[in-house]
């Protein structure tokens, strides 16, 4: 039998803050919302999101039915309005590529000698274009450094070059990062330039027939495992109707070994070259190779779906304050019947644990006597893992106008290590979103702190970053880095330790040793934190000097979304 850190009594502290924060009249009212959010309900709500039967919760699969099933019927029992009209549901248009593992890379040299480099072991690969059939016939390869084009940086990775049809070569991350220079970029805390993401994006903007990132574990912040397990089965894409033949034919990573090979094939020296590419913007060259590969994709094309529920404001209902949660993980893993192992990859923490962090939330809101001022939201988006698919198509169509929501609070993965000194802010710095949260966490004794790892781009790695993209501010905080009864050291050892042996892999699944305690302090913080910004009139702004203010500016001015 688990046995889970819990005190029979969790809420004494949490009723102190209430009782020197709230009206008299409101006391017992605000105590018995606040009571909702338990330990015994939280766990309950993750072993039924994280259980097998869900199957890992991927899009578009027998997991995602019981999903949606599951928070739908969640949000009529706390009787919170659908968000989407007369619906709980919003499509997000969805096609599955799912390449056959049965290939491998092959490269050849001027004098035809071709050197062959296994799926999965050495390269990963796969396509976005939307075809049965995405092939490379030897394709010539091209050196660009990272790969990246950034006026105000006066940085050209692929200045002097035509790419078209050619298939280059990526350094992970940024040159801020590579030199630690903090007038580089943004020093050791990654520009989105750094993510795997823009490196595709921008290939394909060249037109380039293919792009390889280079896996280092430090500057991409995670092992080879996570780029081999998530690389596997399907991948999903948002259905667009150019079927996204405007992306690479193929894209894909090369674990380090692997390039430093083909490198060395090319007569470069890998280290050399990476070294002198974070410089300065280098001179993109052919490596006088070329690419083969033969990517036979199996097609489908269905709907998933976003939830959202809607508790009405009372006096400025048009405003809508936001809870945020991705609901899918990766699902079930191909294998063969009767196959030993585990293949579900359940996602406990991420994110079954934010998921139902947002129904124990959402459900502390459903029980105050009175609605606030303003409305509040609780969105569970879907295709997280895949891209921020389900975010970024709310984003293009939301339910309420950007500029009509004030900002909000996303939860990706919750603390179970312990109780903290401290909350760490993914992207400190950004919002006054920050202010509120301070102010709120001072009443628990605690601090707020940036990321320890900003180098690691977690800000543009969760389904905040759609919102941020159109100017509103969303606070992404979590746990801490100090523990109370064990301190820093703990909490970096534990962190490592997930990110090792369970962050996307089967063993991501509910621990004996969970602080359950820990995670509801931080609700009941972000409960608070909701229901003060929903109760005022107060409007986050970006700081000064953040990328995303003159995007908000406009939209509250009326010339955005």
């Amino acid at each position: 039998m688990s046995t889970f850190k819990s005190r029979v009594l969790p809420f004494t502290f949490c009723t102190l803050i209430v009782l020197f924060t709230a009206e008299p009249a409101n006391l017992q009212a605000a105590d018995d919302a606040l009571s909702q959010i338990e330990t015994a309900g939280l766990l309950e709500r993750i072993s039924t999101l994280a259980s097998d039967e869900f199957g890992g919760r991927a899009p578009m699969s027998e997991g995602e039915r019981l999903t949606l099933s599951y928070l739908e019927k969640q949000f009529r029992e706390m009787g919170l309005k659908p968000m989407f009209g007369d619906s709980y549901l919003q499509a997000v248009p969805l096609v599955s590529i799912e390449a056959n593992p049965d290939m491998a890379l092959s490269i050849s040299d001027m004098e035809g000698n071709v050197h062959s480099y296994a799926y999965g072991t050495e390269v990963m690969l796969g396509s976005s274009q939307v075809s049965e059939k995405n092939d490379l016939n030897r394709s010539e390869l091209v050196w660009v450094g990272y790969g990246i084009v950034a006026p105000e940086y006066d940085w050209n990775d692929y200045a002097g070059i035509n790419v078209k049809g050619k298939t280059v070569i990526i350094l992970v991350n940024d040159p801020g990062y590579a030199t630690q220079n903090p007038e580089l970029f943004n020093g050791n805390s990654m520009t989105y330039y750094g993510r795997w993401t823009y490196k595709y994006e921008e290939a394909a903007r060249q037109g380039a027939a293919g792009a390889l990132i280079i896996h280092q574990t430090a500057p991409a912040a995670y092992g080879w495992n996570v780029i081999e397990d998530g690389g596997k089965g399907p991948q999903f894409n948002l259905a667009r109707e150019n079927d996204n033949m405007d992306q690479v034919k193929a894209k894909g990573w090369l674990q380090y070994e692997t390039a430093k090979d083909i490198f060395d094939i090319a007569g470069m020296d890998l280290d050399e070259m990476m070294a002198e590419a974070a410089q300065a913007s280098i001179k993109p060259y052919s490596m006088g190779l070329f690419a083969t590969v033969n990517i036979n994709n199996t097609i489908q094309r269905a709907e998933s779906y976003n939830v959202g529920a809607i508790l009405p404001g009372s006096a400025r209902p048009e405003e809508l304050v936001i809870y945020m949660a991705h609901w899918d993980h990766f699902g079930t893993s191909q294998h063969e019947n009767g196959q030993e192992g585990d293949f579900i990859f359940n996602g406990a923490e991420d994110n079954a644990s934010g998921t139902a962090g947002m129904l124990e939330i959402a459900q502390a809101f459903a029980a105050l006597p009175s609605a606030p001022q303003r409305s509040v939201g609780f969105l569970a988006v879907t295709a997280e893992e895949s891209g921020l698919l389900g975010s970024k198509a709310y984003a293009a169509k939301p339910a309420y106008p950007m500029n009509k929501t004030v900002g909000g609070i996303n939860m990706d993965r919750l603390n179970f290590l312990g109780k903290m000194n401290d909350v760490v802010v993914v992207g400190h710095g950004g919002s006054e979103m920050e202010n509120l949260l301070a102010e709120e966490a001072r009443k628990f004794g605690r601090t707020i702190t940036p990321e320890a790892t900003p180098e690691k781009g977690y800000y543009y790695r969760s389904d905040h970053f759609n919102f941020a993209k159109k100017g509103v501010p969303i606070l992404y905080a979590r746990g801490g880095t100090v523990d109370r009864d064990h301190g820093a050291g703990y909490v970096t050892e534990r962190n490592a330790d997930y990110v090792k042996n369970r962050y996307h892999s089967p063993a991501d699944e509910i621990q004996e040793d969970w602080d359950l305690d820990a995670a509801v302090e931080d609700l009941v913080l972000f409960f608070n934190i909701g229901k003060r910004l929903a109760d005022s009139n107060d409007w986050p702004q970006w700081f000064e000097g953040n990328e995303f203010r003159a995007i908000r500016d406009a939209s509250l001015a009326g010339s955005g979304d």
